[in-house]
């Protein structure tokens, strides 16, 4: 399967990539393929998207796919008021014009036990007046991506067959065609990206996933508030954001220095708050780690006066080659391996694109990654209240600045190093694989337990 960098940073709405963005586009694509006459419609969600997509909004999403919505043109204002309404008796309306009574506690059914193929599965089913028409099960894979049922039975994790110019699999071969083209990170996926898109449109496109970022961020530091769900989460990007710029408040030497993690901090809790709220933001690779790769770009945009918007694409294009190798040989789906396959990842990504445009060599782009992932290995999902509130927003926070770290770290030395990424990513997937499963987005295990809602 050939992954685009545009496949990792999808614009959609918050709070989950896994459990929103993947379900709205599957939904979608099963409403669009029913025939007419449809006249009653079932949801049932299994294993992780049952245990959490309540707080997760995948029965909402779920509903909003199938009246034909998909993530990245929905209206987020207008999701609730069109939920209640569906709640209170008004018709569901499919693609294809049919109208039907959509009965939440009938129609829409929660099974928290895992089918085999993905612990995010859902089944969709749709009824005429003889009986059943057409049903599918799909799996939410995380960052949006999703397979149905004939799919899972191949074993396919896609369906793109794209020949790429420099197709990589691993860190190892990705390091090796560098050498013998003679290119970096960032060009390689450039020419790789050609296969879908002209150079034109896919600078012009990753330009506007930037542009949705950095809209993400503005609209974060502008509110303010309790985020919903009922944990009471006050926002606090905004807060921290005026005493950046307030010219009065008092600097010693030691707060002059943590100036510019404050920085990255808000740009993070920005995005993430934005996120839990159901706001329009970008996968990177996830919704739950969708702060990271952002806040990073914006603090080297932010305290490198030179830098320009070739630069931007070149972060992007490099981050984007580490998600892919973390999506094939590995995972980015927290209710397949913990958070270390969201926030892991997209820590790796951020280290890499920032020591990319910093100058780094292709080994050492690969070491800042390697550092990056590395430590976040072992990282529970254990979301309280099914939210992507606690502990998501301040993890977000943690990992870019942990990921500037990683870049710092890999730029001082000369790309060798004695642990592989390949390695590391290799051992993301052996650790998930060996985690309790409820450590991973279910909300039964870790700070889900001992943080309860009240």
């Amino acid at each position: 399967m050939a992954i685009s960098v545009f496949d990792l940073f999808r614009i959609g709405i918050g709070p989950s990539s896994s459990h929103t963005v993947g379900p709205m586009r599957a939904a979608n694509a099963f409403a669009n393929s029913l025939p007419a006459a449809v006249s009653r419609l079932e949801v049932r969600l299994h294993g992780s998207l049952a245990a959490t997509g309540e707080g997760h909004g995948t029965d909402q999403a779920v509903i909003m796919g199938l009246m034909g919505e998909t993530p990245e043109h929905v209206d987020p204002d207008t999701v609730i008021s069109r939920i209640e309404a569906i709640k209170t008796g008004a018709p569901l309306k499919l693609p294809g014009g049919d109208e039907m009574a959509f009965d939440w506690q009938r129609d829409l059914q929660w099974d928290t036990e895992c089918l085999s193929f993905h612990p995010n599965a859902m089944t969709l089913s749709a009824y005429g007046a003889q009986g059943l028409l057409a049903s599918n099960t799909y799996y939410s894979l995380g960052g949006g991506f999703y397979v149905d049922q004939a799919q899972a039975d191949r074993n396919e994790t896609g369906d793109d067959t794209t020949v790429l110019p420099f197709a990589f699999s691993t860190a190892e071969e990705l390091l090796a065609l560098c050498r013998h083209e003679g290119l970096r990170i960032s060009e390689l996926m450039l020419e790789n990206e050609k296969a879908w898109r002209s150079e034109e449109e896919i600078r012009r496109g990753l330009l506007a996933v930037w542009q949705a970022m950095r809209d993400c961020i503005d609209n974060g530091l502008e509110a303010e508030g309790f985020l919903p769900g009922g944990l009471k989460v006050r926002r606090r990007a905004k807060g921290l954001y005026q005493h950046l710029l307030d010219p009065e408040r008092p600097e010693s030497l030691i707060a002059s220095t943590f100036t510019a993690m404050d920085w990255v901090n808000v740009f993070a809790l920005a995005v993430n708050e934005e996120n839990a709220a159901g706001r329009r933001m970008v996968t990177a690779p996830t919704n739950g780690a969708a702060g990271i790769v952002p806040a990073v770009l914006a603090y080297y945009l932010h305290f490198e006066p030179q830098a320009t918007s070739e630069q931007v694409v070149d972060f992007l294009l490099t981050a984007g080659a580490v998600g892919i190798l973390c999506k094939t040989n590995a995972s980015i789906s927290g209710a397949e391996v913990g958070c270390q396959g969201e926030v892991g990842s997209a820590c790796a990504m951020a280290a890499a694109g920032l020591a990319e445009v910093l100058g780094g060599t292709p080994a050492q782009v690969e070491n800042a990654a390697e550092i990056g992932l590395e430590h976040n290995l072992g990282l529970t999902c254990d979301p309280v209240g099914g939210l992507v509130q606690v502990p998501c927003i301040e993890r977000n926070a943690i990992a870019s600045v942990k990921a500037i770290n990683a870049a710092r770290m890999a730029l001082r030395g000369d790309g060798e190093h004695f642990v592989s990424l390949d390695k590391v990513i290799r051992t993301m997937r052996d650790t998930g694989r060996d985690m309790q499963d409820k450590y991973k987005e279910t909300s039964r295990g870790g700070l889900a337990v001992n943080a309860i809602e009240c």
